[in-house]
């Protein structure tokens, strides 16, 4: 009978475990993770917000698609420079901590974007500073957040809160655009720029009440060349790392516009900034019911087909946004390109965080960061010097046409990820 007992207990156990896994929220109960999640929603939705200002404030300013494309050259050269010293210092040093030190950066930053726009002498190259200096920020915050997360929940709930965080990241890309549009256009960009200053609180919040340990041991005593080369050839000599940040770059490389598309919506489409948050939204939109689909699904098998399908429809998608010349089109393609890029991005996550150990995650997400934030800012500033030669339109189509090219040579190429199964 005894045995009967513990059978029927451990049977128990294995069905709420099942029920669990395949719950979209599971993740959530994990109350650090929980508050996190929500103080990262608010703050990235105001940051999201602060960068539809600054495009349009440059773009007001300049009428210039250089000018917008140089914004994302001052948004990736201090990652370029310092990504991989923030990799080490998350590894190196308590990830909660670089946090709150980050977090209250970016939100002093903002404030001297309201200070100097208040005061009148917000020039353009004002902005071009503030912007690499808040990307210097996101150098050292990027690695300490996502080598963060695997330990704020069960490895089981990995998956989950990959997936949740890209709900939350592009939920926040949904809400903070569409409010940037119609803030813009009844108080101006200085209103945006206050906004982004107090959704810095949330976060702060949430990091000074966390009581989980962000690492399981701070293998790393100090920031060294040592330190980063062993992250670098950790990454490079693992095939499907590498494959993975290869199709990572050059995709996003090949088929980001988003900096282009301040000129779609004055030039091509005829609508205004409230237009503007709405296709910076549409994308986020198709990306958020990409993400909330993944939670329900829980542990995807084929993940390395999936990654190559999802990229292809993105790189689909942007060809189309670049053809259009109907608003619904355009927003409708810009679902696509939202929904395929997160679904992606989720199976490289979590093929990168099962195939990295702990001691390492940190290094590894900042020599991924020179890829995937260099990929899509570096890919916006080739869309703007090309769409000065040949427009705009036929700078996304080529883009999005190349990208397609480049994932059928990346099947070819990296046949370890095609068939990479978990």
């Amino acid at each position: 009978m005894g045995r009967v007992n513990k059978a029927g207990k451990a049977l128990n156990r294995g069905t709420v475990s099942m029920k669990e896994r395949i719950s979209p929220f599971i993740s959530l109960r994990h109350t650090d993770f929980r508050r996190m999640w929500f103080g990262q929603l608010i703050s990235e939705a105001g940051s999201e917000m602060q960068m539809v200002a600054i495009n349009w404030h440059v773009y007001i300013l300049t009428h210039s698609p250089i000018a917008l494309g140089l914004v994302s050259l001052a948004r990736v050269v201090p990652h370029l420079i310092l990504s991989l010293v923030g990799g080490v210092y998350a590894d190196s040093h308590d990830r909660r901590k670089i946090l709150m030190v980050t977090q209250s950066t970016m939100m002093l930053l903002a404030g001297l974007l309201a200070l100097f726009h208040d005061a009148g002498n917000l020039s353009v190259a004002l902005i071009y500073v503030i912007s690499g200096g808040l990307a210097a920020a996101l150098a050292f915050d990027g690695p300490a957040w996502s080598s963060m997360v695997p330990n704020l929940v069960p490895r089981e709930h990995l998956m989950n809160a990959l997936s949740l965080n890209n709900v939350m990241r592009n939920a926040a890309t949904v809400a903070g655009p569409a409010l940037a549009g119609f803030i813009i256009a009844w108080k101006g960009v200085v209103a945006v720029y206050v906004i982004n200053i107090v959704s810095f609180i949330a976060v702060l919040i949430a990091l000074i009440r966390m009581k989980t340990p962000t690492q399981a041991s701070l293998v790393v005593s100090k920031v060294s060349l040592s330190a980063i080369r062993e992250g670098i050839h950790f990454v490079f000599k693992s095939q499907i790392l590498l494959a993975t940040t290869m199709v990572d770059f050059f995709s996003t490389f090949l088929s980001s516009a988003t900096a282009l598309l301040p000129i779609f919506v004055k030039e091509i489409l005829n609508v205004g900034p409230q237009g503007l948050g709405i296709l910076y939204s549409a994308r986020s939109i198709g990306a958020v019911t990409a993400a909330v689909g993944m939670s329900f699904l829980g542990n995807v098998r084929k993940k390395g087909r999936l990654v190559l399908y999802s990229v292809s429809i993105y790189a689909l998608a942007t060809a189309i946004f670049g053809g259009s010349h109907w608003f619904a089109l355009s927003c409708l393609a810009l679902m696509m390109v939202g929904a395929g890029d997160t679904v992606s991005t989720i199976m490289r996550q979590n093929i990168r965080q099962v195939e990295t150990p702990d001691h390492l995650r940190g290094r590894m997400q900042s020599v991924i960061r020179l890829f995937t934030i260099g990929g899509p800012q570096l890919g916006n500033l080739e869309a703007g010097i090309l769409a000065t030669f040949i427009g705009a339109p036929w700078s996304v189509i080529t883009g999005g046409i190349a990208n397609l090219l480049f994932i059928g040579a990346a099947a070819k190429k990296f046949p370890k990820l095609k068939n990479f199964e978990s």
